[in-house]
């Protein structure tokens, strides 16, 4: 019963409120009868009462009655308003014929930016220029009208013009961030690094928006001037430009790229950045690498091995399984291939595990158990990377020399999907990077499977990226035969 009742409340609400109206207006028709019953009684009344009215006006003598002169009165009265209002109505002519013509225009010009925006969207350089040129002219203070005259410069390819408009946007305060971010795309474009940044900064002053955010901290990575990388980092989460993972993600990799500058020269600045990395992004496999060559060169490898343990068993990677040996240099092939064990089993069915063990045993002469490592990655209905064919033409062939199995492992390889690398832009490095060689962007290069058009990053780099990333410390020949298997597959992916 409770529920019906519930069910019931709407209506009966909508019911009292429909008998309040309707209550209401029988009140007001009720008063309006006795309101027009006065009126007439009092005109009766009005009628019916003796006397005149005499007016003396110019030598003319005017006489009328009561009623009669009333009545003229008011008729005086509604001329007056009635002549009034033409007046009025002649006088504002003029504004509404050209109120309706401004407002002609002003549709006119916003049909005139609707098809151009549209033309610029769909690549129709001519048909966008036509309508920028119509909206101009009807509309020539709207700033939609400029942002469409620079759109259509730029699909166009005038440049000279594009910037021209953009700087006149600037000179406005409504316009003035979309004209310095047109701006610093054409910067960009001519690759004027310095007219780009400036122009990034000036809109960062004026508000932290995250294109202006992400120009300055690839400029000042470009600089190698990390410290302020981390300040501007620091500016974009304060202004809320960027998200905490985000910043958390940047922060990390600018304090790895300070790491790996300040692990010679100042080690103990540069363990403590590589690990506040690791923190603020766990299993960054970069980070741990850094903090582990830090620790091996100063002898302490138990500290560096079980770092890299901690960080295999979540995320493995090739550059922790080659800075793993490198704690191991002083071993024989034989304890290395222990310890590569233990490493191996924190993720057993990582691709990464079993290619380290099938290298340590290679190394070590141990084909029965380079075979055992890479059995599963070869097993039926599965298809191997190159570097896992590789490793196993090298098996063969270590153990019984050159044969027919040695060229079908190679030929199948160069079928083979390649194995992931570090890759940004389109292009491969052989080791992480801390920003696009091409773009400068943060945090750019991904590990994974390059494209078939991957360009590959020589040790000349580019310009734009500090020396201190382009030199790296020679890798101790720990293994020789583990050295030219990953060369191998280095070749073969590139």
């Amino acid at each position: 019963p409770t529920n019906c009742c519930r069910a019931r409340s709407p209506r009966s609400a909508q019911a009292q409120r429909r008998n309040k109206w309707d209550l209401i207006v029988m009140w007001f028709l009720l008063f309006f009868i006795v309101a027009l019953a006065a009126v007439a009684y009092g005109q009766e009344w009005l009628i019916e009462q003796p006397g005149s009215r005499t007016l003396d006006f110019a030598g003319y003598q005017f006489e009328a009655s009561i009623p009669v002169a009333i009545g003229g009165l008011l008729l005086v009265i509604a001329a007056t308003i009635v002549l009034w209002a033409l007046v009025v109505a002649l006088l504002r002519m003029p504004r509404r014929w050209s109120g309706g013509s401004r407002l002609k225009r002003r549709d006119k010009g916003f049909s005139a930016i609707s098809q151009g925006l549209i033309a610029v969207g769909s690549g129709d350089a001519a048909r966008a220029s036509k309508a920028a040129h119509v909206a101009e002219r009807l509309l020539p203070n709207e700033p939609l009208s400029q942002f469409l005259k620079a759109q259509a410069a730029q699909l166009s390819g005038d440049r000279r013009l594009a910037e021209e408009t953009f700087h006149k946007m600037t000179l406005k305060p409504e316009t003035k961030l979309l004209g310095l971010r047109g701006l610093h795309i054409e910067a960009r474009r001519r690759d004027d690094a310095e007219a780009a940044h400036h122009f990034a900064k000036e809109a960062h002053d004026i508000a932290p928006v995250p294109w202006a955010g992400a120009a300055m901290l690839e400029h000042l990575a470009a600089q190698g001037d990390w410290q302020k990388a981390r300040e501007a980092i620091e500016a974009s989460l304060l202004a809320k430009a960027i998200d905490v993972q985000t910043a958390q993600n940047m922060r990390a990799v600018v304090e790895t790229a300070m790491a790996m500058e300040k692990d010679r020269d100042h080690p103990h600045d540069a363990l403590h950045l590589a690990r506040q990395a690791l923190k603020r992004r766990p299993g960054f496999a970069p980070a741990a690498v850094a903090a582990a060559k830090v620790l091996i060169r100063h002898g302490d490898q138990k500290q560096a091995l079980k770092l890299i343990e901690t960080v295999w068993a979540t995320k493995p990677h090739p550059d922790l399984a080659a800075a793993y040996l490198e704690a191991l240099s002083g071993e024989s092939n034989v304890a290395k291939l222990a310890r590569v064990e233990k490493l191996a089993r924190a993720a057993p069915s990582a691709p990464e595990s079993r290619h380290a063990v099938a290298e340590v045993a290679l190394s070590a002469r141990n084909f029965a158990k380079a075979r055992e490592a890479l059995a599963p990655l070869i097993a039926s209905g599965r298809h191997p990377t190159a570097h896992t064919c590789l490793l196993m033409a090298e098996i063969e062939d270590g153990e019984h020399g050159p044969s027919g199995p040695v060229r079908e492992w190679l030929a199948r390889g160069s079928r083979a999907p390649r194995d992931p690398v570090w890759i940004a832009d389109g292009v491969v490095s052989k080791n992480w990077l801390p920003m696009s060689p091409v773009t400068g962007r943060l945090d750019a290069f991904e590990w994974k499977p390059p494209p078939d058009s991957a360009q590959h990053l020589t040790e000349e780099g580019k310009p734009n990226i500090p020396a201190a990333f382009l030199t790296r410390p020679a890798e101790p020949a720990a293994l020789p035969s583990t050295e030219a298997s990953g060369e191998a597959a280095t070749g073969q992916q590139a």
